[in-house]
């Protein structure tokens, strides 16, 4: 490394360069846990969701839809807290983690241990072909060897569908504990039947009061916003035209980590709404920073790293570059389009 600091002097990152080097540039305060702030950003979430909750009663039938995008995305800051409860970043008690956690998850139908199990091996393989678990991209070998229905939902969730990829994860992954080694599997069984618990006794409920009419309006239609911003937060953190992705031999924890994660703008109210959690590239540098100090970490990372970081702002153009040229990983150009892909495309 060229210089590690925090007054601004660029740093460059060499094949010697370690994780650990690019964490000791950023300030200390940066890793401070401070649960005031943690309980007000829950507290935040839960008065936003209980407005998302309180309009669903109110609004009339025409505004509905702008109702359920506010609170699903509402929702989606539930998950940012139990996202930093996973990373054992909102608290400094574990079973004040685990505990929040579990409620945070839960109207989600989101199972914690699961989730927070894989996300965390997400973090240690970050763009490693093979490893990673979050939309990690088919090869050509990969797309001819699997299932033709593998094929099918591989192309739809790589193409306009993108927004139902969060929904195939969670339902792949989190409810089959043989997924997991066996002495994780107590875990993963008891937050697996904490969401359906929830959901035998949430559902009814919504039934009774509203019918099928009321548990679309409270769950499903919430629920599909939550997964159109899970699955679009996630494609975007790792998947841009010219981000690689590497095999395990050529992979580099301080190069992956810093360089294959996009710091992308939203518009001000989701990010005010999911708690910054797209001021992601901090997240991949440690996961022990708060969500509340994920401005201070981006601004130091921009400081000592600057020339690294991929930035980027939310645009439909945007998905539709990703989500036109982003299907087949190619190890020399990143990334080829189906159509680029003419003998694959015959095969489906």
């Amino acid at each position: 490394m060229t210089a590690v600091n925090h007054q601004g002097i660029t740093c460059e990152i060499t094949p010697e360069t370690t994780l650990r080097q690019i964490i000791d540039t950023l300030p200390k305060e940066c890793f401070e846990k401070d649960e005031l702030r943690a309980w007000l950003g829950l507290g935040f979430s839960v008065a936003a969701v209980t407005l998302g909750y309180f309009l669903t009663v109110i609004a009339p039938w025409y505004l509905l839809p702008l109702v359920w995008i506010f609170t699903g995305t509402a929702l989606t800051g539930f998950f940012v807290i139990g996202h930093d409860c996973g990373h054992r970043s909102f608290s400094r008690k574990v079973w004040v983690n685990d505990l929040v956690g579990h409620l945070t998850l839960m109207p989600l139908l989101y199972p914690f241990h699961p989730w927070r199990l894989k996300h965390n091996y997400h973090h240690s393989h970050t763009n490693k072909l093979g490893h990673d678990n979050a939309w990690y991209p088919f090869t050509d070998s990969n797309f001819e060897q699997v299932q033709p229905y593998e094929r099918w939902v591989y192309r739809a969730i790589r193409g306009k569908l993108w927004w139902l990829g969060s929904t195939i994860h969670w339902a792949v992954l989190h409810f089959n504990p043989e997924l997991y080694p066996a002495r994780e599997r107590e875990q993963v069984k008891f937050s697996d039947r904490v969401v359906i618990a929830y959901a035998l006794v949430a559902f009814p409920l919504m039934l009774a009061a509203g019918g099928l009419i009321g548990w679309i309006n409270f769950f499903l239609m919430p629920w599909l916003v939550y997964h159109f911003w899970m699955s679009t937060f996630t494609i975007v953190h790792h998947t841009m035209p010219e981000i690689p992705f590497h095999y395990p031999e050529q992979w580099h924890a301080a190069t992956d980590q810093l360089t294959g994660t996009v710091h992308c703008d939203y518009p001000l109210w989701v990010e005010w709404l999911c708690h910054d959690i797209n001021w992601h590239i901090p997240h991949h540098v440690s996961t022990a920073i708060p969500f509340y100090r994920l401005r201070l970490a981006t601004a130091a990372l921009e400081q000592n790293w600057g020339r690294y970081l991929y930035k980027t702002k939310f645009s439909w153009q945007l998905m539709d570059q990703i989500t036109k040229q982003c299907h087949i990983y190619d190890s020399e150009h990143c990334y080829k389009s189906f159509g680029d892909s003419v003998d694959l495309v015959k095969g489906t």
